[in-house]
C-alpha cells in the first residue's frame, strides 16, 4: 500500500522572491522617470514658447529690467499674500 501526497507546487525562494521585487522596482522605477521626462520636456517646451517675444515670460523680463524695484515690490506683496494663505 502506496500513501502517495499530492505534489504541492513549489514556494518560491528567497531568492527568487528578491529578484521578483528588485525586478517590479526597476519597472516602477523605471516607469517614474519615464513619466518625469515627459513632464520636464512638457514644461520646458511650455518655458520656451513663453520666451518667445510677446510671451509672458518675454513680458516679465522685460518690466524687471526697465523696473527692477517696483518688480521686487510686487514679488515681495505676493509672497506676503501667498504666505498668509497658508
Amino acid at each position: 500500500m502506496s500513501f502517495e501526497t499530492p505534489e504541492s507546487p513549489l514556494q518560491p525562494t528567497l531568492g527568487e522572491r528578491a529578484i521578483d521585487t528588485a525586478t517590479d522596482v526597476s519597472r516602477t522605477i523605471t516607469e517614474v522617470s519615464d513619466g518625469l521626462r515627459s513632464a520636464v520636456d512638457r514644461l520646458s517646451r511650455t518655458i520656451a514658447a513663453s520666451r518667445r517675444p510677446g510671451g509672458t515670460l518675454a513680458t516679465v523680463s522685460a518690466v524687471t529690467r526697465e523696473a527692477p524695484l517696483a518688480s521686487l515690490f510686487v514679488a515681495f506683496l505676493l509672497g506676503i499674500a501667498v504666505a498668509r494663505r497658508r
